[in-house]
């Protein structure tokens, strides 16, 4: 039975394309300050496979019956998929000529590609965060590659939240949050607003690149690490370039990350057979102004007034981390109505 156990495992080796293993994500990332640790940090994490052959509960006289072996137009192997030869991100062209350059950046793009089912959700919720992003990145005359970086940061979902206190889609940091006048306190966490900590990104980024003479991969090696930090690094190895810096893993891991993202993210019906119409519809939504006058108001009460309900509520306004709202007034989204079906009772921004 033992050999038999041996001759499976090889033939399921050779004939599944993709393994469970769920890729390396930035929510483990240790901070410092925010010049030191930039707008987000450092991560590894690794999650051991189980033996698909292995199951304690089946006798050990068990019939395995193997999968069908082949199937027209079917991929078995992930290297059926190749890094092009040419490669440029923000309008800079990737050195992939160096060595260790190409590996890096290989290395990314099968990590994305090996987990088949986490690469499809990840294409699919594009469809929703990347249009606020892209036009702020367009109004305020940046890259748009740089989107993609939302992918690395929080795989687009906008209450994500780690280890090291960074939260929202791009991944702050408390102190620089405050520094991007991102407001966090008990009842609300701007940092997890998209629109709000665009902006915020928006000028983060302007200023990185500013710093590193206009160089955008050490730019987001900046944002991940920190100005100072990979400054000391630059001035310690007698370098200026990001791709010559021998530096922390995840610093080291993060721009060939984002380079790897775009090159799949920006073409799903090549890597992943989804079309535009596969992805998530942007949820049509307005802003409406509540102001609540008794002491606090449960946002239950809240979403019934405007034609919602709690749970999406709570998932259009990620930044608030309470179920009720206190005295005060507030901007919230709600599911876009129609009048005359349904016409708000509520003070519109002005």
């Amino acid at each position: 039975m033992g050999v038999l156990r041996v001759l499976l495992a090889a033939v399921l080796a050779m004939t599944v394309p993709m393994s469970a293993k769920a890729q390396p994500q930035p929510d483990t990332i240790s901070k410092e300050s925010s010049a030191a640790a930039g707008a987000n940090g450092e991560t590894e994490r690794e999650l051991a496979l189980p033996d698909p052959l292995d199951n304690p509960n089946e006798p050990e006289d068990r019939l395995v019956i193997l999968p069908e072996i082949k199937r027209e137009g079917e991929r078995f192997y992930l290297s059926s998929f190749k890094l092009p030869d040419k490669l440029t991100f923000a309008g800079q062209p990737v050195p992939l000529d160096s060595w260790q350059v190409r590996e890096r950046i290989e290395y990314e793009f099968y990590q994305f590609l090996e987990d088949q089912g986490e690469s499809i959700i990840l294409a699919k919720r594009t469809g929703r965060c990347f249009p606020p992003a892209e036009r702020q990145l367009a109004e305020a005359g940046l890259p748009d590659d740089l989107k993609y970086m939302l992918l690395v940061e929080s795989k687009c979902i906008s209450a994500a939240y780690s280890r090291a206190k960074a939260s929202g889609p791009w991944q702050f940091i408390p102190s620089t949050g405050r520094r991007y006048r991102l407001k966090s306190d008990a009842v609300r966490d701007e940092r997890r607003n998209l629109e709000m900590s665009t902006e915020a990104a928006v000028k983060y980024l302007k200023y990185l690149k500013d710093f590193q003479q206009n160089d955008w991969f050490m730019a987001m090696a900046s944002y991940n690490a920190g100005e100072e930090r990979v400054r000391k690094l630059l001035k310690e190895q007698k370098i200026t370039d990001y791709w010559k810096m021998h530096g922390p893993r995840e610093t080291m891991r993060y721009v060939p990350r984002i380079i790897a993202a775009k090159e799949i993210y920006s073409q799903p019906e090549k890597y992943l057979g989804l079309s535009k119409k596969d992805l998530y519809i942007p949820l049509e939504t307005e802003t409406i102004t509540v102001n609540i006058k008794e002491p606090q108001r449960a946002l239950t009460s809240i979403a019934e007034e405007f034609g919602t309900y709690f749970l999406e509520l709570k998932l259009l306004n990620p930044e608030f981390k309470k179920d009720f709202l206190p005295h005060g007034t507030y901007q919230i989204k709600v599911p876009r109505q129609s009048c005359p079906s349904r016409c708000f009772k509520q003070d519109k921004s002005p």
